[in-house]
Order: C-alpha cells, then sequence, then structure tokens
C-alpha cells in the first residue's frame, strides 16, 4: 500500500500521542551483536545531541530528508544521517534539532512544524545520546548542503523504505568483530545503524515495520577490512 500524505501525518500525530515502541523497532535494524548497547538505557555521561527526522510531500507522495556525510570527515565519513549535533549551551533538544537541519541542509526551522519526539537512542560507538524529533514541511523546503560537512542529500519517497528490495543485510567487520548489519538501500547508498533503527520507529508508528532480513552465510573475512561503527 502507497503511503498518502494527509493520512501519514494523520497516523504519525495519532501515534505520538501514546507509547513509542523505542527499543522494540529499533531492533528491526540493529547491528548484531552491538557492544555497549543497552535498549532503552542511556548510560551517564554520554554527549548529547539531536536529529531531525523531516517529511514532506511531493504532490501526495511523502518523502524523508537525510544525508550524507563528506567522506573526508573524520567521524563516520561517508555515512547516511538525518540533519543533526551536538546541541548548544541555553538550547532544549528540538531547539538544536531545528537549529542543524537550518545549518546543514538550508531548512528555515519557521517551515517545520514538529511533530513530537521519536525515541532516543545511544549510539556506543561515538557515546552519543541522539534524540531524533519528527518534523514536517507543508511542501519541499529549500535544501542546501553545508560543504564542510554535508557531501549530498538523498529525499527518498517513504513508501521506498518499505518495498522487499530496499532492506538488506551484510556482515562487516565494526570494532574488530564481525557483526550483521542490516540496511535500507536509497539511492546507491546504505542507511544502517542508528539511522535506519530511527526509521524503523518511525515505519513502526505508521504500521509498517521492517522485517530483519535474513543473514547471509559467512565468508572469508578479508584481512584489509575496515573498521567502521555506528
Amino acid at each position: 500500500m502507497p503511503f498518502h500524505w494527509t493520512d501519514t501525518v494523520a497516523r504519525l500525530r495519532e501515534a505520538l500521542t501514546g507509547d513509542l515502541p523505542g527499543p522494540e523497532a529499533h531492533l528491526r535494524m540493529a547491528p548484531t551483536p552491538r557492544p555497549g548497547w543497552k535498549p532503552g538505557h542511556m548510560p551517564e555521561g554520554a554527549r548529547e545531541g539531536a536529529a531531525l527526522l523531516l517529511l514532506y510531500p511531493e504532490g501526495d507522495v511523502p518523502r524523508v530528508v537525510l544525508t550524507v556525510r563528506r567522506h573526508d570527515l573524520p567521524d563516520h565519513p561517508g555515512q547516511v544521517s538525518f540533519p543533526g549535533g551536538v546541541r548548544e549551551a541555553g538550547e532544549t533538544l528540538e531547539e538544536a534539532a531545528l537549529r542543524e537541519a537550518e545549518e546543514e541542509v538550508g531548512v528555515p526551522r519557521s517551515l517545520v512544524t514538529v511533530l513530537g519526539a521519536l525515541s532516543s537512542l545511544y549510539i556506543p560507538v561515538s557515546r552519543f545520546a541522539l534524540h531524533p524529533f519528527l518534523g514536517i514541511a507543508e511542501a519541499r523546503p529549500p535544501l542546501v548542503p553545508e560543504d564542510a560537512e554535508v557531501g549530498r542529500i538523498l529525499e527518498p519517497e517513504l513508501a521506498h523504505l518499505v518495498r522487499p528490495d530496499t532492506v538488506h543485510v551484510e556482515e562487516r567487520l565494526i570494532l574488530e568483530r564481525d557483526r550483521s548489519v542490516p540496511y535500507f538501500r536509497v539511492d546507491g547508498e546504505k542507511v544502517w545503524g542508528a539511522t535506519g533503527m530511527v526509521l524503523a520507529e518511525l515505519l513502526w508508528l505508521l504500521g509498517r515495520a521492517p522485517d530483519r532480513p535474513r543473514v547471509p552465510p559467512c565468508t572469508p573475512r578479508r584481512t584489509d577490512a575496515r573498521r567502521s561503527g555506528r
């Protein structure tokens, strides 16, 4: 079934008035094993930050705004994420999410209506406490990638994320150990880790949570495999 803009927004507004699935949804797209992550637990001393999961309509079709980080960045190079970053002194987490979206992709905060907060998520490799906020714009906002951090902007249809050929899984070496890593294939990019887990909760709220893909058989590990993590 396709997603329609008015119905999608109405369903999300209603879903956000109740309890969020949190870890139950996150586990659908969580790398396993995921050391240092206890579902639903936020360790003391984690760096607090916020991100904006922004939806907008193209006609009646909902689209999602994602960013691809530049490949020359020291942290998470080339990975797909939401606009977001560390909260600055004196601002709320919601204000931080809106500021980061304005700085990273040029979306004026005046064009964004925040529907509510999604479940917070701890990212062990960076000791980052991610607080995602769900926002909507009533039309496609101006989107301009910030040169220093954003390599490109992705704008997939929401329906693309629930296609049977979009969700995959691969074996990856993370922190010196093989992991089973689910990901969404979007415009030639792999959307995995915290970003994929937050998207899984969004789809759960719409009654379209992804099934965890089957783990492929192990293959011989190359000795030059690159370390990564999210």
